[in-house]
């Protein structure tokens, strides 16, 4: 199977408590309100996509990961290079540490290369090589 992963900003961890944030209250009933995680976001219609690769990821490292599949309109889900994709009937991920609704540090003078946790950038990174191979099968 052939799909883009669009990788968005996939490198600030906390293990923190609450701090990771949400478009909508409620998914915090679903998902970690810890920023310890990464995500794999899926066009609404096209789970199945989302799921395998959170699979294959998971699989490849000891890094939490979460998929969510959703609707465009929910805020954050369209804001990558991979809504381009979908526009277009590519399938499409982002895989994300889900920037501004985690790291206080987005787009702001302290959003520096000090505030990234390359330990687990580097896990990312090996749970994405795994997701490109576990397409190839």
């Amino acid at each position: 199977m052939r799909a883009v992963f669009s990788l968005e900003m996939i490198g600030y961890f906390t293990d923190r408590e609450d701090t990771q944030k949400f478009p909508l209250p409620w998914l915090s009933w679903w998902y970690p309100s810890t920023g310890n995680f990464i995500a794999v976001v899926g066009k609404f219609g096209h789970g199945g996509l989302a799921r395998r690769v959170e699979r294959a990821m998971a699989q490849a490292s000891p890094l939490p990961v979460f998929s969510l599949t959703a609707p465009r309109s929910l805020p954050g889900v369209g804001l990558s290079d991979h809504a381009n994709y979908w526009e277009v009937g590519y399938p499409a991920v982002m895989i994300t540490d889900t920037a501004f609704y985690r790291n206080p540090h987005y787009h702001t003078r302290s959003d520096t290369a000090e505030t990234l946790d390359y330990r687990r950038l580097a896990l990312v990174v090996e749970g994405v090589y795994a997701a490109v191979k576990a397409m190839r099968e």
